[in-house]
């Protein structure tokens, strides 16, 4: 494991700060030892939460449906990118 070389501090209230001590004397931890893998373990939770969206089946399946039909042109839109695509091209130096 890689040496630890960066450092986080945080502000607490009193009555937190004698829980957390209080927590890592039940379980033989350090304070520091304690609040990393605390921090850590919501890190990841966060990070798995953020990571994917759920949705419910229903939705899921109408989803997947009006993707698989083929796109409507919108008339405006293909306009103009006729119009782009037939515009003389011009030098940008």
């Amino acid at each position: 494991m890689a040496g630890r070389t960066d450092r986080i501090e945080a502000r607490i209230e009193p009555e937190r700060a004698e829980r957390i001590r209080f927590a890592c004397e039940l379980v033989n931890e350090s304070v520091s030892s304690f609040m990393v893998q605390a921090a850590a373990e919501r890190a990841e939770q966060v990070i798995a939460e953020h990571a994917f969206t759920v949705v419910d089946r229903d939705y899921f399946d109408r989803l997947i449906e009006a993707l698989d039909q083929p796109p409507t042109p919108v008339t405006a839109l293909t306009r103009a990118a006729r119009r782009v695509a037939e515009a003389p091209a011009f030098d940008r130096h």
